[in-house]
């Protein structure tokens, strides 16, 4: 199941995601998904894949492709065609491609493609405008499309017992993705914090659905959302708010929750120079 160095093979990854593994070892996949951060990506990263190669399989169907086999299994059979082709690797370069690796080299291209060209015509993170984009966008609050924010299931008294309720160190591998999924992979990253939406305080997941780069140097900063975290927590915890309302407060828009824990309309002197 696991590739060299322990990681989950596209192979599984992907059967993993059309339901196609046995009980016994989708559990086995999904745990170790629960602790792996590479792995999570690498799945992100296939089932994107999955999504965008299927509209483009919809617009422009192939007629030769039986209907039973589908858009996904033909996609997943093309990545198994160039994962054998890289681990035989043929030489001379190139030399020995044949018919269905030329075929899956040339699928994956035109995903990429499509990929740039979506990425090209998607809206700027809101707020903020597109000739920014080269330099250190102040960014405020998430897109929501690449961080709708995630949680995991707990309870009030399991968020309120835990000892450290300060955000974990995000690993950098991960942070690199966040920058790059934010088109700020030159950035300088000490200008931003790779921010949880939901805090683990209040049973955010670590996934990267949940993360973002937040501007240090915006008026409503990383430092601003610390200080409505902790408010949070402590309306949570002593019973003042519900765990879900707070979760949700400061998914939809912290800025507006922020406003509303504290009664104003500007983020106070205390909490922007902590």
């Amino acid at each position: 199941m696991l590739s060299e160095g322990s990681h989950l093979t596209d192979q599984i990854l992907l059967m993993e995601l059309d339901g196609e593994l046995p009980t016994s070892e989708t559990n086995s996949v999904r745990a170790h998904l629960d602790s792996c951060w590479k792995c999570r990506a690498r799945r992100q990263e296939l089932e994107r894949s999955i999504t965008d190669f299927m509209q483009v399989y919809q617009q422009e169907p192939d007629p030769q492709l039986p209907p039973a086999a589908g858009p996904r299994a033909m996609l997943r059979a093309r990545l198994a065609q160039s994962a054998e082709a890289e681990r035989k690797k043929p030489r001379p370069w190139l030399a020995g491609w044949d018919a269905p690796v030329w075929g899956a080299a040339l699928c994956l291209f035109a995903l990429l493609v499509f990929g740039l060209t979506e990425w090209q015509k998607r809206e700027p993170i809101p707020g903020m405008d597109r000739s920014q984009a080269l330099g250190n966008l102040v960014i405020s609050t998430p897109n929501t499309l690449l961080t709708p924010g995630a949680t995991i299931l707990l309870s009030r008294n399991m968020v309120c017992s835990q000892a450290n309720v300060k955000n974990k160190e995000v690993p950098a591998p991960i942070r690199r993705l966040v920058f790059k999924e934010y088109g700020l992979a030159k950035a300088r990253p000490d200008a931003y914090e790779v921010d949880y939406l939901v805090t683990p305080a209040l049973g955010g997941s670590d996934d990267i659905r949940n993360l973002w780069p937040h501007s240090y140097s915006s008026e409503w900063n990383a430092r601003v959302k610390d200080a409505l975290e902790d408010r949070l927590r402590d309306m949570v915890c002593d019973g003042r708010l519900e765990l879900s309302a707070a979760q949700r407060d400061i998914a939809g828009n912290w800025i507006d929750a922020y406003k509303k824990y504290f009664h104003t309309d500007r983020p106070l002197p205390e909490h922007s120079n902590r």
